[in-house]
């Protein structure tokens, strides 16, 4: 059977719960009726051991993806995958140059000593993120892959800035090939606060 839980949420799940993935599979499988829909298997989990209702979703799902149900963000193609998009009240140049600048650097790659807008440029910041641009298109698109130091594999991220209405501009990010479900949620997060923190710098007087 095909792994779906990675070692980040390995990691994870053994610090939260206190008892380790492969001890939760056989848990569940002596528990967990596979016919069971969603619910009723949180339910379950988090009454049975006294979960916080987080930690009985993640055990859910990623039980559920292990008896073959296909989670929220999972495609046959791009597989594991999450998109988020901001539109803000400022033009694509002042969004660009600021994403590229070294502060809006820090917010998608961290702290890098050089950045240079090449095909095949290779980056890696202080924070340990690693990667390598493969598209440009200036005041349009960025293509590349980006890992963090504790993945198992890089991933495939996409910045997008799109003209929108009334002279604003959208924001899009869209990363996939993750390692799991629970990193797609990691990911959300941090790029909704990303695009929060480049909300707060672009927008208003120049």
């Amino acid at each position: 059977m095909a792994e779906v839980a990675s070692s980040v949420f390995r990691q994870a799940v053994k610090e939260a719960t206190g008892v380790s993935w492969e001890a939760w599979i056989a848990r569940l499988e002596r528990e967990i009726d596979p016919m069971w829909p969603h619910d009723q298997m949180k339910n379950h989990i988090c009454e049975t051991w006294r979960l916080t209702d987080e930690w009985g979703e993640w055990l859910a799902v990623l039980y559920g993806q292990r008896l073959g149900r296909t989670p929220v963000g999972v495609t046959k193609d791009a597989g594991v995958q999450i998109g988020v998009r901001r539109t803000l009240a400022a033009s694509k140049e002042r969004i660009w140059n600021f994403m590229l600048s070294s502060g809006g650097r820090k917010l998608w790659i961290g702290s890098v000593p050089e950045f240079r807008l090449e095909k095949g440029f290779g980056f890696a910041s202080a924070e340990g993120v690693t990667g390598k641009l493969t598209v440009i298109e200036p005041l349009r698109k960025l293509r590349m892959t980006w890992k963090r130091p504790e993945w198992e594999r890089p991933s495939r991220l996409q910045l997008y800035v799109l003209p929108a209405s009334q002279g604003k501009t959208t924001v899009a990010i869209h990363q996939e090939m993750l390692d799991d479900v629970y990193i797609r949620e990691l990911m959300r997060r941090h790029w909704e606060e990303a695009l929060r923190r480049i909300q707060q710098e672009t927008e208003g007087a120049p």
